[in-house]
């Protein structure tokens, strides 16, 4: 009698084996193909190369200027932060109850670094299809400046048409002469500008631009 349970599980173990090994041999092809793919570590990358940005829009209904987080890819945002951001910008918000305050059409030519202002060289669609009125002006430079000046080399934005910088706005209650700068936000609700004798490669007297809550201030000439 033990002889034979002894003899049943030892074919019973024989074709477990036998079982196992033909169904290895079967999925070794499947098997192989997951392994290369990785899905999971794929994913992990791509977070791994993603980073938060702030865009700035107008809320539709308090008509004030409110930030969006957005997600880029670092490697992008490295290679032309400016041109990135103004872009991002230009295609306007995620949230509905956001709307862009960048004139339609505005595309950017050339966007650079130098000293801490961004050169800023939009087309002529930023003045010709702007609204007009001086408080939507405001809100216009405000949502460049704040976006550009959270990149902690940019402390104030010069903005030129067509490679001009003697451009305003229609009504030329606020011209292009001189870079934007950002202040801290409840000191003055006005756009500023930088010296008229700033020159292109030198810093502006800013020593609060830093900070996260400033906003962008210009006066009128």
């Amino acid at each position: 009698m033990n002889r034979k349970v002894f003899l049943t599980v030892i074919a019973v173990l024989i074709i477990g084996i036998v079982g196992v090994t033909i169904y290895l041999l079967t999925n070794k092809g499947t098997g192989v193909s997951q392994n290369e793919i990785q899905p999971q570590e794929e994913v992990a990358d791509n977070t791994m190369r993603q980073t938060i940005v702030t865009l700035y829009y107008q809320n539709k209904e308090t008509k004030e200027l409110m930030p969006e987080g957005r997600m880029v890819d670092s490697k992008t945002l490295l290679t032309d932060p400016y041109a990135t951001l103004m872009g991002l910008l230009i295609e306007g918000p995620k949230n509905e109850k956001l709307q862009s305050v960048i004139p339609e059409g505005t595309r950017v030519i050339k966007a650079e670094l130098k000293g801490d202002i961004v050169y800023l060289d939009l087309s002529k669609e930023f003045i010709d299809n702007h609204k007009g009125g001086q408080e939507m002006e405001n809100m216009t430079v405000y949502a460049i400046v704040n976006t550009l000046t959270q990149l902690n080399e940019v402390n104030s934005v010069k903005i030129l048409i067509n490679g001009r910088e003697d451009q305003a706005f229609k009504d030329n209650k606020i011209n292009f002469k001189n870079a934007f700068i950002r202040i801290e936000k409840g000191k003055d609700t006005t756009t500023k500008e930088t010296n008229s004798n700033t020159q292109a490669n030198q810093t502006t007297n800013t020593t609060n631009n830093t900070q996260n809550n400033k906003v962008a201030n210009n006066t009128t000439t």
